[in-house]
């Protein structure tokens, strides 16, 4: 370009002219100070001129432009840089951040909410006996109902066809049936709600590289167990479509097992976006202040709280075992013999032999009595509900008086785990009420709703104090490369420059010179200081 504009001298004179005219505001260009209304001397502008030139020429240099010569500008590029996050280093080589987007942490907690809440309802769905009052699976067309009275009737014909109606409900009329309709079908719409609020910002967030790597893996598998959800609920739905399944003349009902599977399938979905939401949150805390986040690293990683970070996550299993168990006392309405606690009967226990019935047993050798009774007798999986409900409240009162009467761990436990560990005795004090009075009671809808959601409830809250608990260790990784950038590239303190507006001044603690010259600007006084950088 210099060698075109060198063969014709006059484009070459009038290219600066000519940029100022087209490229600037006309008001810009009647009050800009020139250096010859302002009668700087050419001298005082060399150095300017100087690292104008090498800053445009020489590349390979520093940002100041000059090697070894530092501008205000320079200072502050390298103090912006400094503090970048580690992985900014290697954004030419990965195609995903380190760190995943708040908004993705955001999402997959609203997410996690919409599962809480169809758990929740799917619970009042079965409590309601309305799980079986449609008996087709559609997963596009069935999301709209009936719509005139011959639709109506004709998915009434389907269910009057069903062991439900014939068992149940033979006296059921339509305005009765589509009650029942209307609950199980917000129940499949409101699953639909929550696969596709998912499945379609997980692709924008993956487009986008929202996602670190890791979190992108975590939220395809997500999805995809959101998918086989969908496909458990039909077939746990299907399991009480049909005679073959359960003792005839007895209660028509779903497999306890295929409940427990769409139920612990929905669990761990729930667990999965509440974890990962929690952990991404707490990843950009750690790494916003990378000193405080090793310091609040070491704290977790001392051996004195070895044995508080195992115990939370032996609780959060724990929890969700006596969830399942709960799952196979709602599939055998087993809540609604021996109601009464602690007592179960004449004593703690029913009798041996009404515990391991042979009537349970499906081989002649009797060889699967044990896990037949423990899965399908009513009593007894009453009673494992029982103990593990007790252990799991023990439990969580034997960790917090750990907490507090062991003097060491008094001393070390952060102030945020030593919150969640009375939160979490709350939930579990709660949760044990509601289940003696849904026992009691003779399972009522409402506290029996009430008790599904304290156990996700405190399950919740077992990976919240977990969260608060756990050591991350990619978290760490990125925290330790965040450090170790920060001392190979520390922040310099740049130039405090500061401008004030009442007397027009610039002042900067790079050493300058003075020069007075004429600011024609009205308003300002006729002679002003300028302090040029000296180079």
């Amino acid at each position: 370009m210099t060698s075109i504009l060198s063969s014709f001298p006059a484009l070459y004179s009038a290219a600066p002219r000519l940029t100022i005219r087209f490229f600037t505001c006309p008001h810009r260009i009647h009050h800009s100070i020139s250096p010859a209304r302002l009668h700087i001397p050419r001298t005082a502008l060399r150095p300017f001129r100087s690292a104008r030139y090498y800053k445009t020429t020489r590349a390979g240099l520093n940002p100041g432009g000059l090697a070894g010569v530092s501008s205000p500008l320079s200072s502050l590029s390298r103090t912006i840089s400094a503090n970048q996050v580690p992985a900014l280093e290697s954004q030419g080589k990965y195609i995903f951040p380190e760190v995943s987007h708040k908004a993705v942490a955001y999402w997959l907690l609203a997410s996690a909410a919409s599962v809480f809440g169809i758990v929740v309802f799917g619970g009042l769905t079965r409590l309601t006996e309305s799980g079986l009052s449609i008996t087709e699976w559609k997963p596009v067309t069935g999301s709209f109902p009936p719509t005139n009275h011959a639709d109506w009737n004709s998915e009434f014909a389907k269910y009057r066809a069903s062991p439900e109606f014939k068992l149940l409900n033979p006296s059921m009329g339509l305005s009765e049936f589509k009650s029942i309709y209307y609950m199980e079908w917000a129940h499949r719409l409101w699953g639909r709600i929550v696969g596709i609020s998912f499945v379609v910002p997980a692709i924008y967030f993956v487009a986008r590289r929202k996602l670190s790597a890791p979190m992108a893996a975590k939220v395809v598998g997500i999805a995809c167990l959101i998918g086989i959800q969908g496909g458990l609920g039909w077939w746990m739905v299907k399991s009480g479509l049909k005679d073959d399944l359960f003792a005839p003349g007895s209660h028509p009902r779903v497999s306890q097992y295929r409940l427990v599977a769409h139920l612990g399938t929905a669990f761990i979905c729930y667990t999965a976006m509440l974890w990962n939401g929690l952990s991404i949150l707490r990843a950009h805390k750690l790494l916003a202040d990378p000193v405080e986040a090793k310091d609040i690293l070491t704290v977790l990683k001392r051996p004195e709280l070895r044995i508080f970070r195992r115990s939370v996550g032996a609780l959060a299993v724990l929890i969700f075992l006596t969830a399942m168990s709960g799952g196979l006392v709602a599939g055998l309405d087993a809540g609604l013999i021996y109601n009464e606690f602690p007592y179960m009967g004449s004593g703690l226990t029913p009798p041996k032999s009404e515990l391991f019935s042979d009537f349970y047993s499906h081989t002649p050798d009797k060889s699967d009595i044990w896990w037949r009774n423990a899965l399908e007798n009513p009593s007894l999986v009453q009673l494992d509900h029982r103990v593990l409900a007790t252990t799991t409240f023990t439990s969580i009162i034997a960790l917090w008086a750990y907490t507090k009467l062991s003097p060491i761990v008094k001393q070390v436990l952060p102030a945020a785990s030593r919150k969640g560990i009375h939160g979490l005795v709350g939930f579990a004090c709660l949760q044990l009420t509601l289940g003696i009075s849904t026992l009691i009671y003779m399972v009522p809808v409402s506290l029996a709703s009430a008790h599904q959601a304290g156990s996700l409830a405190l399950l919740s809250y077992a990976i919240i104090l977990g969260s608060r608990t756990w050591v991350p260790r990619r978290t760490s990784r990125l925290v330790a490369q965040k450090l170790k950038l920060m001392g190979k590239h520390p922040a310099p303190k740049g130039p405090d420059i500061r401008r004030s507006a009442m007397e027009g001044r610039f002042q900067t603690s790079i050493p300058t010179r003075s020069i007075t010259v004429a600011d024609p600007r009205p308003g300002v006084a006729a002679l002003r200081e300028v302090k040029v950088e000296t180079l």
